[in-house]
């Protein structure tokens, strides 16, 4: 398997994964953005443990929106309640990364629905 390089901004922090190995964790789907994020040393908040549910994982895709599993209709709703989220935004416990991408975590994060 091939392995992915996941930068996450501001923090300027860019790691290797190797989907083997996932997932890595027990927060979000294994594999996702915050289950990368969290066994590399990278802060994400996640209020719900990461089912999906709260929005405090909401990340901005920056770069390869495509190397990320697409969005459920679930995670959507809980985007759509998110203030000042964007047509990139995505929560880091969902979104499954299949290949190189970089995200920004926003400053502040907090429990939105």
């Amino acid at each position: 398997m091939p392995r992915y390089k996941v930068t996450f901004q501001p923090a300027g922090v860019t790691v290797e994964v190797d989907p083997a190995l996932f997932p890595y964790g027990k927060h979000g789907q294994p594999g996702s953005v915050l289950d990368i994020a969290l066994a590399h040393g990278v802060e994400v908040e996640h209020a719900c443990g990461g089912v999906g549910v709260c929005g405090t994982c909401h990340v901005l895709v920056t770069n390869s929106a495509d190397s990320l599993s697409p969005p459920t209709d679930d995670e959507l709703d809980v985007i759509d309640a998110i203030p000042a989220h964007t047509l990139h935004s995505r929560l880091a416990c969902q979104a499954v990364v299949a290949g190189d991408v970089t995200v920004t975590v926003p400053a502040h994060n907090h429990n939105a629905v």
